[in-house]
């Protein structure tokens, strides 16, 4: 007779060490976020206070307080919402504009054997080295001369298309070089597939390989628009007319007047301009991490 023991053996503790390899990256992390992180709660003490000595709100008097809501009138005054409206109208214009070409131009590259295509690649790596400063001039005396232009002149100097179609050149490259990563990364044999099965070159790329890339084209819209938000250089320098000014302008309009500059009332312009692209951000950030997964690849 075989008798079973009825000890049963006692379970193995395995012990635990602190774990140092989150622990550090995360405190690095922290210390170099502190100073956005106080950057950030010194604009928005500033926006609902009457002054500021350090990260402390005070009064006119220097006493500690003097909270107020006064900075915040510039949302009573019909320009700043027109100035928003024009605002979006560009980082949307740009953002479609952007989309629709780049989009085109990555398949072309990605998928087509043409004469000139690594040459073209190389042109707009190139042109994306040069800083926009360095374009002014030459951006101007363009602008210029499409003004004199009776059909084309909505796209001339110191109008709203003007400063749209200059700033969807200036991200063309970058977007053309996103959209061929993604593009390359879609097998062959899907688009073999469509084109034996009868789709048109057209409808496969309409049908087929854009529901592909739609990480992609998210993260690229992101991109766009907020760069078109913020965008400042090019309204500041080829739109003089207030009429058509944008949020950014308008913010740098408060820092040349002859009077001593209101810093508080500038952070709450500047954190009502920001207000709608953490937003976006916030609800669209999964996204940009799709340009890691498909986006940089490409260049052959």
């Amino acid at each position: 007779m075989i008798v079973k023991s009825k000890l049963k053996a006692s379970p193995q503790t395995i012990p635990r060490t602190f774990p140092w390899g989150k622990v550090i990256p995360f405190t690095i992390l922290l210390a170099f976020s502190i100073p956005l992180i106080l950057g950030i709660y010194w604009i928005v003490i500033s926006t609902f206070s009457v002054s500021t000595r350090g990260l402390v709100p005070v009064d006119s008097a220097g006493n500690p307080g003097g909270l107020t809501l006064a900075n915040w009138s510039f949302l009573k005054d019909p320009i700043l919402w027109k100035l928003t409206l024009n605002t979006f109208i560009l980082a949307t214009t740009l953002t479609l504009g952007v989309l629709l070409v780049s989009s085109m131009a990555g398949y072309a590259l990605a998928r087509i054997n043409f004469k000139g295509r690594k040459s073209f690649l190389g042109s707009t790596m190139i042109l994306q080295a040069f800083p926009a400063t360095t374009l002014l001039i030459a951006t101007y005396f363009v602008l210029r001369f499409i003004s004199g232009v009776p059909l084309i002149s909505i796209f001339g100097y110191d109008t709203m298309g003007g400063v749209i179609l200059v700033s969807i050149s200036t991200q063309l490259p970058l977007g053309i070089w996103l959209m061929k990563g993604f593009f390359d990364a879609i097998p062959w044999d899907l688009e073999r597939a469509a084109l034996i099965d009868g789709c048109s070159r057209w409808r496969t790329f309409r049908q087929i390989l854009i529901p592909q890339i739609r990480p992609g084209i998210a993260a690229l819209s992101i991109f766009s628009f907020i760069t078109g938000w913020s965008s400042f250089l090019i309204p500041f320098s080829f739109m003089t007319n207030p009429d058509t000014a944008v949020i950014s302008t308008y913010m740098n309009r408060l820092m040349q007047e002859t009077a001593p500059v209101n810093y508080s009332a500038v952070a709450a312009v500047g954190l009502f301009s920001l207000l709608p692209v953490i937003f976006f951000f916030i609800f669209t950030q999964k996204y940009l991490l799709a340009i890691f997964a498909g986006g940089m690849k490409g260049g052959s």
